[in-house]
């Protein structure tokens, strides 16, 4: 089938450097996309045509209301609406719009990020279980902040378990609350890129934002607050469990964490593997995943993930291969194992 539309002012600008978004579109959409003199013309399938004929529509559309797209916003919703046959261009950019991240735009880059902020949006507890850079932490503070700004929470709490990955906590220089927050940077770091600085050192003075390690967590309950446990694959069973139960009234609760980076002395202690299993059938919580494809990190990271991930793979069949191969019981005679002294040997006895 072939459509061609008329072209809006501006349209260029859906293009993309070098026409990646097009390039985008074809893929994700399997057609084709022509630019004529004073046309577009969209060549494929009719339900897919039809589906490029809706993002051209709806590019127009929110251009015409004054909505600017940033830091990539728009290669990223194009992403979600290839892989996701459900969603429009108009339908994510509103799901934008409808949240408040204070100074930053945050939008999803994937179609299981998009279904993450959506779980957190409509569950009270959310786990969030993927490898490093595929936004987990980010999106949960990020959702955090939003539920802040617009009133829903009074009170932000980052929690995180201080194990460490090859260091000594007693070593480092200062108080308690020095030597613990170096394991506590990557929350910090996420709060100061969505807040102006100054609002971020005011919330943490006056403890609307409260960063701890999860031992603090102990005894309390949670109410009108927002919980993010990060980093939880290396949480005991029994920290798990009690933090689990911390939530009140009018909370939220997300746990994040890559169960291929656990720290613990025993990995099969691991709090997060544990909920995985216990957990699954408990009605009212949600588990969202991700892979290698979520990664929005550096795009060597995705590659570095596949390669770890392709080489776990690898040695877990090399090792079924030692264990499939049949052991021989039989044992050589003692004369073949035994070197020979060819010079106390007489020739008669070498010819035997």
């Amino acid at each position: 089938m072939k459509k061609s539309i008329a072209i809006a002012p501006n349209i260029e600008t859906l293009f993309g450097t070098r026409d990646e978004n097009v390039r985008l579109l074809e893929d994700g959409l399997n057609i084709t996309i022509n630019l004529r003199s004073n046309s577009i013309e969209l060549e494929g399938a009719a339900r897919d045509v039809a589906r490029a004929e809706q993002v051209f529509s709806d590019y127009e559309t929110l251009q015409r209301s004054g909505y600017s797209f940033n830091n990539g916003d728009l290669n990223s919703m194009l992403r979600v609406l290839t892989s996701d046959p459900n969603s429009t261009l108009r339908g994510l950019a509103d799901a934008g719009r409808q949240r408040s991240f204070g100074r930053r735009t945050v939008q999803p880059k994937s179609s299981n990020q998009r279904r993450y902020l959506e779980a957190i949006e409509k569950h009270d507890m959310v786990f969030g279980i993927g490898p490093a850079g595929t936004g987990k932490t980010y999106l949960a503070v990020a959702m955090a902040i939003s539920a802040l700004l617009s009133k829903r929470v009074n009170r932000i709490i980052l929690a995180r378990p201080a194990v460490e990955a090859g260091e000594r906590l007693g070593f480092l220089p200062g108080t308690l609350q020095d030597k613990i927050d170096p394991y506590l940077r990557p929350l910090y770091d996420a709060l100061y890129d969505m807040l102006d600085p100054e609002k971020v050192d005011r919330y943490l003075e006056k403890n609307v934002i409260e960063i701890a390690p999860i031992a603090f967590m102990r005894g309390r309950t949670l109410n009108d607050s927002f919980v993010i446990l990060d980093e939880a694959q290396n949480t005991t069973s029994e920290q798990m469990k009690m933090f689990v139960t911390r939530l009140g009234f009018n909370s939220k609760a997300v746990i994040t964490g890559d169960i291929t980076q656990i720290d613990l002395p025993n990995a099969r202690r691991s709090g997060l593997l544990e909920a995985i299993d216990v957990l699954k059938n408990v009605e009212g919580l949600a588990f969202a995943y991700f892979d290698e494809g979520d990664v929005v990190r550096h795009h060597l990271v995705q590659r570095i993930v596949r390669a770890y991930d392709e080489h776990k793979t690898r040695v877990a069949e090399e090792q079924m291969l030692l264990l499939a191969e049949p052991k021989t019981t039989e044992s050589a005679p003692v004369s073949d194992k035994l070197p020979i002294d060819r010079d106390n040997v007489s020739s008669s006895e070498l010819k035997q």
